[in-house]
């Protein structure tokens, strides 16, 4: 008995021993292996931070008594760019021996930037050189340089500047079509004026839309005030995007920082360094989403496209045959996803060429070639003529809540349409669909109205117990409307 408890005292002791020597062993080497899967920025931010700089602005004002005191400079580009009121601070009197610039020359704002050529020329965010009367340079040695401001575009928010030196450290520029959702990317920048400041996190989304022109970079990198116009940084060492927007309610980073795409930098600043102005071809139409509902309605089978609610008279769009209502599939070809993807697209044709628009119309799709022209002010809107005063009814209209009347040749030429009928009062299905008083119905079911007759000749026509598709003329926008019928 004495044996057999010895015997298992023993196997106890030697499983635990061995059990203690497997922990040993395993656990450094799984803390190695966990170290080794996490990034190490040291390397690439090494190389990368001396072609990162500091901007600061100045401008020139006139001293008068009574002036604002100076607020932190590095605060000024927070105010300036979510719009919000400057503080009035009153004017303190510095400290004896404090240094101080000329009483016409004050600080203005604080950002970043980076080399992009070893001759001095720098990019940056647009807002952050804006309004400027001098722009100044620090490089990671100290030195510090005026620079010239080569061009800014605000539309894109991208700038380039130049200084006087040469021999810099350039970056290198990445590509944006091998940035993967995920993917680790680093920031550097100057938030609240701390020169070279490394902030790192992964790419949130591509592809973003919060612009007519740019399609946004989105990650969780922390972005303050003064990292504008820094550089967004891969894995490899390249530059991937500018950091130009935050989403915040406080001021502060909350983990939502949106980068301009360096693929659409550069080729602004190509354009900036060639003329020192953008050049963005348009062709005159107002558009909008497609819904699901409007797509399934026209037999368009998904949402796609950009529906087209106006077409500017004497515009390219307008000279091609584009009409209210069609809805642009493609551009030269390439596919229109989203009314986001046509501004883009045509606007980074050079002005004067010929491109083809791929329509969708009444069921059908129709090609049409139409000259690019540049980008200009936007025209006033021409108000609607008002709907005459004694309407005549259709019995037509009325099973859809609808009274109608014909389009006077006033709104015919006012308008610019051939046809229609004009809504008078709208209630029940057509009420609930948005439809109303004053709208003008140029379609119904994807057939042309051209007048009373026509109208009531297409409603009878169609299925009461399915929903019916509109093509809707309000002021100098179009727009398709559904009216379901009544449960």
């Amino acid at each position: 008995m004495i044996q057999s408890n010895w015997k298992r005292l023993y196997t106890g002791l030697a499983s635990g021993l061995l059990l203690a020597a497997s922990v040993a062993l395993w656990a450094p080497t799984s803390a190695n292996a966990q170290a080794r899967a996490l990034p190490d920025f040291a390397d690439l931010v090494e190389q990368v931070s001396p072609s990162v700089v500091n901007i600061r602005t100045l401008e020139k004002v006139t001293p008068r008594q009574g002036q604002s005191g100076q607020i932190d400079p590095d605060m000024l580009e927070f105010f300036r760019r979510f719009g919000l009121p400057v503080p009035n601070i009153p004017r303190q009197t510095p400290p004896r021996n404090h240094p101080q610039l000329p009483d016409d020359e004050q600080p203005r704002g604080v950002g970043s930037g980076f080399i992009l050529s070893s001759d001095g020329v720098i990019m940056t965010n647009a807002h952050v050189v804006d309004g400027a009367d001098e722009v100044v340079v620090t490089l990671t040695d100290k030195r510090e340089f005026k620079a010239k401001i080569i061009g800014a575009d605000k539309r894109s928010d991208v700038a380039v500047v130049k200084i006087d030196a040469t021999g810099l450290p350039a970056v290198k520029v990445g590509d944006v079509n091998r940035l993967r959702v995920g993917e680790w990317v680093v920031a550097i920048g100057s938030p609240f004026g701390f020169e070279n400041t490394v902030t790192a996190g992964i790419v949130s989304a591509k592809q973003r839309d919060t612009g007519d022109y740019l399609p946004f970079i989105q990650t969780d990198v922390a972005i303050n005030p003064g990292n504008s116009g820094g550089p967004l940084i891969n894995m490899r060492g390249e530059v991937v995007g500018i950091n130009s927007q935050i989403y915040s309610r406080s001021g502060g980073s909350m983990g939502i920082s949106f980068s301009i795409p360096m693929d659409e930098a550069v080729r602004v600043s190509e354009q900036l360094r060639a003329t020192g102005r953008v050049t963005r071809g348009r062709i005159g139409v107002q558009i909008d989403q497609v819904s699901k509902e409007v797509a399934e309605s026209i037999g368009l089978g998904r949402p796609q496209g950009a529906l087209v609610r106006a077409v500017e008279s004497g515009a390219p769009a307008d000279k091609a045959g584009v009409e209210a209502g069609d809805i642009i599939l493609k551009f030269d070809g390439r596919s229109v996803e989203k009314a986001s993807d046509l501004p883009r697209m045509v606007g980074s044709v050079k002005p004067g060429t010929k491109s083809t628009l791929t329509v969708f119309r009444r069921g059908s799709n129709k090609d049409l070639t139409v000259v690019i022209a540049e980008v200009e002010a936007d025209k006033p809107v021409v108000k609607a003529a008002e709907p005459p005063a004694k309407p005549k009814g259709s019995n037509a209209a009325q099973s859809l809540g609808l009274m109608v009347t014909e389009v006077t040749e006033t709104q015919k030429s006012e308008l610019k349409i051939k046809g229609g009928v004009v809504v008078e009062a709208a209630a029940d299905a057509a009420a609930r669909a948005g439809v109303r008083e004053g709208d003008v119905i140029l379609q119904v079911a994807n057939t042309l109205v051209t007048d009373l007759k026509s109208f009531e000749a297409a409603v009878g026509k169609v299925d009461k117990a399915k929903p019916l598709l509109l093509l809707v003329r309000r002021g100098n926008l179009a727009q398709l409307v559904v009216i379901r019928p009544a449960r």
